[in-house]
């Protein structure tokens, strides 16, 4: 009985995440390799920890949060901003900036377009998210305008010039490049959902919103997806630390992404680390201290803010079938997924497209 009510709820939450949805999973306190237990392996090695286990994610502070908005018209073009600061006076960007104290993802990303551009959005989906070490994240949004009227440079201010529709970035001096990919990744999904049909459904993930979800730190979820050769059937990674649940480790604010990934597999199965390789974000959770009543645009289960921490959970795939990987981590188990999350599962690992992109800056 007490197998089957883990395999129900694993399995509940499985499907959850692939909505993009949050999930009934305290990782704050099921975290399996805390700061403290990264740098005591560290300690082990005779290396010096790159900083304290106390770390805790500050906005504006010890972590930077940004938001960029990709808004595509009908003509394919994208909604551009002339900017005002002296830095990168008249040169050319995204609606983008930093989160300020207690908003959410969504509230950020609709402060920023209505202050640089004068229109009001509806964000409708993440697109996807950018790592610099493990504290710099920019969320990358999407969605359409609902009104408003498009700044002039009549009405330039100190958030910007003006903004305009372009269609050819070439005719544009762009503050910086690195932009140009997140346009890609827009123009590419809003031609996907523009020609989607009953015979040709949208390849790509769904609308996908920040989870209202708090933490009192950074932590990287895993969704670690393996085949047994024998019956050709997913399974799936847990932990069985206090209760049954996804693998998760807490981001070093000082390593990158791949590397407090790395190191956590590494615990995990061993030097000899399988082939494996991230797939893409299946939800990304966040909740600052003192978010607006409305929360706009994110899914609220009431619980207690914690902090300005966020959670991401990342869906990996390992090469090798299950036959040939030993977990060294006693307290973790695979577990075979029913048939009908099996197609699910394998429908999700089509496409690069059916999860969040993440970029990690090196």
């Amino acid at each position: 009985m007490r197998e089957l009510r883990m395999s129900q709820a694993v399995e509940e939450n499985l499907q959850m995440l692939l909505n993009g949805l949050q999930i009934n999973e305290d990782v704050d306190t099921l975290c399996d390799f805390t700061l403290e237990e990264q740098n005591a392996v560290f300690e082990a090695q005779g290396i010096q920890p790159l900083s304290s286990s106390d770390f805790v994610p500050v906005l504006g502070k010890t972590v930077t949060y940004i938001v960029a908005c990709v808004l595509i018209n009908e003509s394919n073009e994208c909604l551009m901003i002339q900017e005002a600061k002296k830095s990168c006076a008249g040169k050319w960007y995204l609606p983008a900036g930093r989160m300020e104290q207690n908003e959410t993802i969504v509230e950020a990303a609709i402060r920023e377009v209505v202050e640089e551009t004068g229109l009001d959005i509806e964000v409708t989906t993440l697109l996807g998210l950018e790592c610099a070490g493990g504290s710099w994240y920019r969320f990358i949004c999407t969605g359409r305008v609902l009104g408003g009227e498009l700044k002039t440079p009549q009405k330039a201010d100190s958030e910007s010039l003006q903004a305009k529709w372009v269609g050819d970035l070439n005719e544009l001096n762009l503050r910086a490049n690195d932009i140009l990919p997140l346009i890609d990744l827009g123009r590419n999904y809003h031609r996907c959902l523009k020609n989607r049909t009953v015979d040709r459904p949208l390849q790509w993930h769904g609308n996908i919103l920040p989870a209202a979800k708090s933490h009192a730190k950074n932590y990287l979820r895993i969704v670690a997806v393996i085949k047994k050769r024998s019956n050709n059937r997913v399974n799936i990674l847990l932990s069985e630390k206090n209760a049954y649940h996804f693998p998760s480790v807490e981001i070093h604010h000082a390593r990158s992404i791949h590397a407090t990934l790395r190191k956590f597999m590494i615990e995990l199965f061993g030097a000899e680390l399988p082939q494996h390789r991230p797939h893409g974000i299946l939800s990304i959770e966040h909740l600052p201290k003192q978010a607006t009543n409305g929360m706009v645009g994110a899914q609220s289960n009431g619980s207690t803010p914690k902090g300005d921490g966020i959670c991401i959970t990342l869906l990996c795939i390992f090469r090798p079938p299950l036959e040939e990987v030993s977990i060294l981590k006693s307290k973790c188990i695979w577990h075979e997924v029913s048939k009908s999350l099996d197609d699910q599962v394998c429908d999700v690992l089509l496409t690069k497209n059916t999860t969040l992109a993440l970029h990690v800056v090196r």
